[in-house]
C-alpha cells in the first residue's frame, strides 16, 4: 500500500478529528497535491485551518507542489500576526523558482508594504530561485540590489550568486564576489570553493580554476567535479584526465558525477575511444551510470561506430528503468542512426512516451544522414501535426536531407518557409545547406548568386560548401574564387588546400597542385590523415591511411592485394584521378590501396564470418576510387558494407550504393 493510499484510507476511516500536531506531520509526508487539498479540507472541517502550525504547514506544502496560487490564498487568509518574514520569504522564493521574476519582486514590495522587512534568507531565496529557474541575469540584478540595500550575502548567497554570474559570463562581477568572499571569511567554504571553480570555468578562466582549487584547504568530490567540468569547458582535456587519475590515486571517492564529467569531457573534445574505455572502467569499479551518464557516453559510441557498446547501454537503460527518459531516448535515436541502424533508431523514436524538439531533430537528421529524404520530409510534416515547433536545427536537418537526394525545389520551398511560415530567420548553416543543395545539383552559378545576396558576410562553411561542389563538377574557375576566400578566412585549415589541390589534380593541372603544396609548406600545414574505425567482436579498431602499425597489417595487406587482383581481373580499374600527387600510375595504385576505409574493410573481411555486415566510420569524405571499390567488394564478397564519412552514410550492397552515386 502506497503512502498516498494509506493517507486517503486514514481520512475516510479515522474515528477521531485530526489535531494540530497530526496534520502538520501528515502534510509533511503528503505525496500529491490532491491529497494536500483533502488534508486542507479536513483541517477546515476540524476548525484547525487557522492554527499557526497547521496554516504554516499548508502554506509550505502548497509551495512544495508549485501551487503558488493556493499558497497565496492560504497566506492571505492567515491572521496578520502570522504573516511573518518566513512565510513572505517562502512566497518570494517559490515565485522566483518558477521563473516568475516579476511576481517575486511584486511580493517583495507587498512584504515591505505590510511592514515586514526582508532578511538575508529572503534575498538568498530570491537569488537562488531565479538562478535555478534559468533567469541568471535577473539573479545577478537581485544580488546587486541586495548589496545596494546593505545586506551582506552569506556563504549560501555567494554560492548561488556565483552560479548565476557564471551562467551570464560576467567575470568582472564574479571577481568582485570572489573578493567579497575573501573579506567576509567564506572563501574556504566548500560550497563557495565549488561555486568559484564553476564560475571561472564557465567564464573561460582556466588559470583561475586551478588556482582556486589549489588554494582550497578542503578538497572534496564536489570541488573535484567542478574542476573537471571547468577544464572540460575550456578544452583542457589532457589536464582533466591527469587530475582525474590523481584524485583517484589520492583516495578521493569519486562518484557517478565525477565519472560522467570525465566521460563527457572526452566526448566533447573528440577523445571518443578514451570515453569508451572510461565508461567500461567506471562499470568495472562498480559505479553505476545514471540517466545523465548514458546520454553523455552514447555520442562516443556513435562517433566510433561502437554499436555493441551502444546496445549494451540501451539494455542497461531498459533494466534500470531510465529508457523512457527523454534525453536517454533522444541519445539512443542519435546513436543508432549514426551507427548505421536507422530502422532501429525509428523503433526507439516511436517507442518514446514523450518527445521534444531534440528527439525529432535526431530522427530527421538520422534520415538525412542515410539519404532518406522522403522519410525525413514525412517526419517533418508529422512533427508539425503533433504541434511540435521546429527550430533552427530542424531546418538544417531537412535542408541537408533535400541536399542528399537532390530535391532542389523542395529545398528552396523549405528555405523560404522558414521566415514566412515559422518566423525563423535563416542562419549561416541554412545558407550553407542551400549552397550545397544548388551546387551538388550543378547549379553553381545560382549557388554563387545566393552567396552574393546573403544578408551577412559568408563564412568558411559557405565557401567550403561551394568549393566541395566545384570538386564534384570540376569547375576550376569558381573553385579558385572559393579557395581564395577560404585561405583568408581559414588560413590554417589544411582541408581547404587539399580540396583545391584535388580539383587541380583531377584536371592534371600539376602546376596548381605544386603551388598549393608550396603554400601549405609555407604556412606549416600538413594534410590530415585519413582515419577509419570498425567494431569487431566488441572492440573498436582504428586504422590510419598508410599506417602499418596494426598487428594484423600483414593479413590486411594480403587481403587487399587479393581483392585488387580480382577487381582488375573482372575489369575494375582504380580511379587514379583521386590521387593528389603527380606520380607514376603504379605508385598511384599503391596510394589508393592504403586509404583507411579500405584497410578497415579488409580487416573486417578477415576477422568476421562470411555474410557478416561491416560498418566503417571515416573522418574524411570517401573518395571516388574507394566508393567504386566498396561497390565491387560488396558484390564480390557478398557483404553489406556501410561507410559513414563526414557527409553521409553509404550503404553498399550487391555492387550498388544507397546514394545512387549522387554524393
Amino acid at each position: 500500500m502506497t503512502r498516498s493510499t494509506s493517507l486517503v484510507h486514514f481520512l475516510r476511516h479515522v474515528s477521531f478529528p485530526p489535531d494540530p500536531h497530526l496534520l502538520p506531520t501528515a502534510l509533511k509526508s503528503c505525496p500529491a497535491l490532491p491529497l494536500a487539498r483533502a488534508l486542507h479540507a479536513a483541517s477546515v472541517t476540524a476548525g484547525l485551518a487557522r492554527d499557526p502550525f497547521v496554516a504554516s504547514s499548508l502554506l509550505h506544502t502548497y509551495l512544495r507542489f508549485g501551487a503558488t496560487d493556493d499558497a497565496r490564498a492560504m497566506f492571505d487568509r492567515m491572521p496578520r500576526e502570522q504573516r511573518t518574514v518566513v512565510g513572505w520569504s517562502a512566497l518570494v522564493a517559490a515565485h522566483a523558482a518558477r521563473g516568475d521574476a516579476e511576481g517575486a519582486w511584486r511580493i517583495l514590495m507587498q512584504m515591505r508594504g505590510a511592514g515586514v522587512e526582508p532578511n538575508v534568507i529572503t534575498w538568498n531565496g530570491l537569488v537562488s530561485g531565479l538562478n535555478r529557474s534559468g533567469h541568471a541575469r535577473d539573479a545577478v540584478v537581485a544580488l546587486a540590489r541586495m548589496h545596494g540595500e546593505g545586506f551582506s550575502p552569506d556563504s549560501t548567497g555567494v554560492s548561488c550568486a556565483l552560479s548565476a554570474v557564471g551562467d551570464v559570463r560576467e567575470v568582472s562581477v564574479g571577481e568582485q564576489l570572489h573578493g567579497y568572499a575573501v573579506k567576509a571569511g567564506c572563501r574556504l567554504d566548500a560550497c563557495v570553493v565549488t561555486a568559484l571553480i564553476d564560475m571561472y570555468g564557465k567564464c573561460g578562466r582556466d588559470d583561475e580554476i586551478v588556482q582556486v582549487f589549489d588554494e582550497s584547504s578542503h578538497i572534496d568530490v564536489a570541488s573535484c567535479n567542478a574542476l573537471l567540468a571547468g577544464l572540460s569547458r575550456n578544452t583542457q582535456v589532457s589536464e582533466a584526465l591527469r587530475l582525474f587519475r590523481e584524485f583517484a590515486d589520492r583516495g578521493i571517492e569519486l562518484n557517478v558525477v565525477s565519472w560522467t564529467s570525465i566521460v563527457a569531457c572526452c566526448v566533447q573534445n573528440g577523445r571518443d575511444l578514451e570515453a569508451v574505455e572510461l565508461f567500461r572502467e567506471m562499470q568495472a569499479q562498480g559505479i553505476e551510470p545514471n540517466s545523465v551518464t548514458i546520454p553523455c557516453v552514447l555520442p562516443a559510441f556513435a562517433n566510433v561506430a561502437a554499436l555493441m557498446h551502444g546496445r549494451s547501454a540501451h539494455c542497461f537503460s531498459l533494466r534500470k528503468g531510465i529508457f523512457h527518459d527523454i534525453y536517454v531516448g533522444s541519445a539512443l535515436v542519435d546513436m543508432y542512426a549514426k551507427c548505421g541502424r536507422v530502422r532501429d533508431a525509428r523503433t526507439i523514436f516511436d517507442a518514446m512516451p514523450s518527445r521534444n524538439v531534440v528527439s525529432w531533430n535526431a530522427m530527421i537528421g538520422g534520415y538525412a544522414m542515410h539519404g532518406e529524404a522522403a522519410n525525413a520530409v514525412q517526419l517533418f510534416c508529422s512533427m508539425q501535426k503533433c504541434k511540435q515547433k521546429p527550430d533552427i536545427v530542424t531546418f538544417t536537418c531537412v535542408l541537408a536531407a533535400c541536399s542528399q537526394a537532390g530535391l532542389t525545389e523542395e529545398g528552396r520551398r523549405y528555405f523560404n518557409e522558414m521566415q514566412l511560415v515559422h518566423g525563423i530567420s535563416q542562419r549561416m548553416e541554412h545558407y550553407a545547406c542551400m549552397v550545397t543543395l544548388l551546387g551538388r545539383a550543378g547549379k553553381l552559378d545560382e549557388a554563387y548568386d545566393l552567396i552574393s545576396e546573403m544578408p551577412f558576410e559568408p563564412d568558411g562553411c559557405i565557401w567550403g560548401s561551394l568549393l566541395g561542389s566545384c570538386r564534384v563538377h570540376g569547375n576550376v574557375d569558381l573553385a579558385e574564387v572559393a579557395a581564395e576566400k577560404l585561405f583568408c578566412l581559414e588560413p590554417e585549415n589544411a582541408g581547404n588546400y587539399v580540396l583545391i589541390s584535388n580539383i587541380y589534380a583531377s584536371k592534371k593541372m600539376w602546376h596548381g597542385v605544386n603551388r598549393v603544396r608550396e603554400m601549405m609548406k609555407n604556412v606549416g600545414l600538413k594534410k590530415e590523415k585519413g582515419c577509419s574505425w570498425i567494431e569487431i567482436k566488441n572492440k573498436v579498431h582504428m586504422l590510419l591511411a598508410g599506417d602499418d602499425s596494426h598487428p594484423m597489417m600483414t593479413a590486411i595487406t594480403e587481403k587487399l592485394k587479393h581483392l585488387t587482383i580480382e577487381m582488375k581481373r573482372l575489369g575494375f580499374a582504380p580511379s587514379t584521378d583521386f590521387v593528389l600527387h603527380d606520380v607514376e600510375e603504379q605508385e598511384k595504385d599503391h596510394i589508393l590501396a592504403v586509404h583507411s576505409e579500405k584497410l578497415a574493410v579488409a580487416l573486417g573481411l578477415i576477422s568476421t564470418s562470411p555474410g557478416t555486415p561491416l560498418r566503417v566510420i571515416k573522418n574524411l569524405r570517401i573518395c571516388g576510387d574507394c566508393h567504386e571499390a566498396m561497390k565491387f567488394i560488396s558484390y564480390f564478397e557478398e557483404r553489406e558494407i556501410s561507410v559513414r564519412d563526414t557527409n553521409r552514410f553509404h550503404h553498399f550492397r550487391d555492387g550498388k550504393c544507397s546514394c545512387g552515386d549522387y554524393w
